[in-house]
């Protein structure tokens, strides 16, 4: 398909959607403390906030993706933004933690379950050669995300209550989130005869029936549940890390912008570099960086280890995530795509929900995080592992 000039509309209107999304998510380090000091809890009962909204959005992102197939990505992510912007609110108003966990953790989830899917996947069909740069532009915006959105937050709660705070916030999602995804449209390749470009089209591919089938997407789902911890954790934990050592309230929310850092390099970085090398071998070697910034991590005495942890780590888990609907348009094409990638993502969820929360609670039992560490090497030398069978089976399917 040519690739037309409102194909790069979508990919900015992707970025930004995927700014918000993730921006929300990963302030969840600016609101740690604050929840735990308002709720009196423990760091396993607090990072049980940020698990649950992973672990929603990443089940929940398989049916968003089915959503957005038959109606369209506009719709169905101006309704995930309008969730976050309620959730947000509500948490605001919360009295005690479990409405937090409703509130924060599950309709704040829900929402970004209705704007990840959709919008990352109405980029691949717009492209065919220069598909993987298309892909790292939108998904650094889960970059952009992390670096900016945190530290305002961080900033703002320093001359203003956390509620109010979070209200800002829920206005912030509200007013941008529904002008980004206003924007976005199917490819036309991906066009139904519906009024909203519903089911029908002629894009070629395969179904997610059939793609559920395929050993190439096993390998790959296999390594998406290995690699979710070792990717969640640094953003629910390395900021208590860093106050453990002593570092500054802004020094330890700023480790969560310099994985914003790196996961922006990293994005915009690999497409170029996977376009060339091959986007499968190239998820290899990320998923071995990855667990590779742990050794830093664990290094760590102070704050140029772990910046230089945050940055690596950004850069490996950035590569990652903005490889895969790439992949997936490579072997499954793009009849349901969005309905592929949010079935894939769907593998994160276990780690993202009880990744932090263990880590949390054997700081809890320890006082340490080098267990945790550990595993997690241990969680992406698997996941490797898995990729390169992946690799080794993948080969276009349709």
């Amino acid at each position: 398909m040519k690739e037309t000039p409102y194909a790069w509309v979508v990919v900015w209107a992707t970025f930004v959607c995927l700014a918000l999304i993730f921006g929300v998510s990963y302030s969840f380090a600016a609101f740690f403390e604050p929840f735990a000091a308002e709720f009196s809890a423990q760091r396993a009962e607090v990072s049980w906030i940020f698990g649950l909204s992973g672990f929603v959005y990443f089940v929940l992102g398989a049916g968003g993706g089915m959503l957005a197939d038959r109606f369209g990505p506009r719709l169905v992510c101006s309704a995930g933004m309008v969730l976050i912007a309620l959730g947000l609110l509500a948490t605001s108003w919360a009295t005690s933690l479990l409405a937090v966990y409703l509130s924060y953790g599950l309709l704040v989830g829900l929402g970004i379950a209705l704007v990840y899917t959709p919008s990352i996947a109405s980029v691949q069909p717009w492209f065919t050669t220069r598909r993987g740069l298309a892909g790292g532009i939108a998904s650094s915006g889960v970059g952009a995300g992390t670096l900016l959105v945190p530290v305002l937050v961080a900033m703002a709660i320093g001359p203003m209550p956390w509620r109010d705070a979070m209200r800002a916030l829920a206005l912030g999602v509200l007013l941008l989130g529904l002008l980004a995804a206003a924007l976005l449209r199917r490819a036309p390749a991906s066009n139904g005869s519906g009024k909203n470009g519903g089911s029908g089209g002629s894009a070629s591919g395969l179904t997610l029936r059939e793609t559920l089938r395929t050993p190439t997407f096993r390998w790959l789902y296999l390594a998406t549940v290995l690699a979710s911890p070792v990717m969640f954790i640094p953003f629910a934990h390395v900021s208590a890390s860093a106050r453990d050592l002593g570092l500054s309230e802004a020094l330890a929310v700023g480790l969560v912008g310099l994985i914003g850092v790196g996961s922006l390099v990293g994005r915009f970085a690999i497409g170029l570099v996977a376009d060339r090398m091959g986007r499968a071998q190239t998820l290899v070697l990320m998923q071995l960086s990855m667990g590779a910034s742990y050794l830093l991590w664990g290094a760590a005495s102070g704050h140029v280890l772990l910046a230089l942890f945050a940055l690596w780590f950004g850069l490996s888990y950035g590569s990652i995530v903005s490889l895969l609907p790439a992949l997936c348009m490579d072997y499954f094409g793009g009849k349901s795509v969005a309905s592929v990638v949010g079935t894939l993502y769907s593998g994160a969820a276990l780690g993202n929900l009880l990744g932090p929360v263990l880590a949390g609670a054997v700081f809890d039992v320890s006082g340490h995080y080098l267990g945790v560490m550990a595993v997690c090497l241990f969680l992406s030398l698997c996941a490797t592992w898995a990729s390169r069978k992946m690799k080794a089976s993948g080969q276009t399917l349709y």
